[in-house]
């Protein structure tokens, strides 16, 4: 029973590790379509950071589906319990002191808010990575697009299940029109590093 758990609190502070780590602990929630390019701008956007000296990591919606959330299916219900749990995730590496990258296509603005509240302000960045359905087909190396028009997947974000783009993202990368180096250059200058 919930009213039964008690979690300890720590004897090191989220600023002890900050002040060890030298640098701010937070969160960067990628958002967007499948294939809109969350996935390839978190990886790369991790690596410039630890090029940089900065203790970060990626943590992809696939990934997690693959292991944490395997029992998850697509329905809404289903879709905002894995918001959830990633939230709670980055939760727990952000208080570590880490800078998470997220890849999520996580697309209801309600479940998104609800993340955002657990952490303290200014360290949500969320970020919307636009493209247009049209162009996330083109790139769509899963073929999943292709399955979800067939029929053959179900309550597929974009094609018979809604995403409800952020109407006030800190950042907006529009990967149809910027290049992914321009991208991950306006992510770095958007977090001053």
């Amino acid at each position: 029973m919930a009213e039964d758990i008690f979690p300890p609190h720590s004897l090191v502070s989220r600023e002890e590790r900050s002040r060890l780590l030298k640098q701010q602990p937070l969160v960067i929630w990628m958002t967007g379509l499948s294939g809109s390019g969350k996935t390839t701008l978190a990886k790369l956007l991790e690596k410039e950071l630890l090029e940089r000296g900065k203790i970060a990591y990626s943590l992809d919606g696939d990934t997690l589906r693959a292991g944490l959330n395997k029992d998850l299916g697509f329905s809404d219900a289903d879709r905002k319990e894995n918001v959830r749990r990633a939230g709670e995730i980055c939760r727990v590496l952000a208080d570590a002191g880490m800078i998470v990258i997220t890849s999520f296509i996580s697309p209801f603005k309600a479940d998104r808010d609800a993340v955002r509240a657990l952490f303290p302000k200014g360290q949500f960045i969320e970020v919307y990575v636009k493209a247009s359905i049209e162009a996330c087909e083109k790139r769509d190396t899963k073929g999943l697009y292709k399955k979800a028009r067939a029929g053959e997947i179900k309550n597929f974000t974009g094609i018979d299940s809604p995403y409800e783009a952020p109407e006030k993202a800190e950042v907006v990368v529009d990967t149809e029109s910027e290049s992914v180096e321009k991208s991950v250059s306006k992510l770095l200058t958007c977090l001053g590093i």
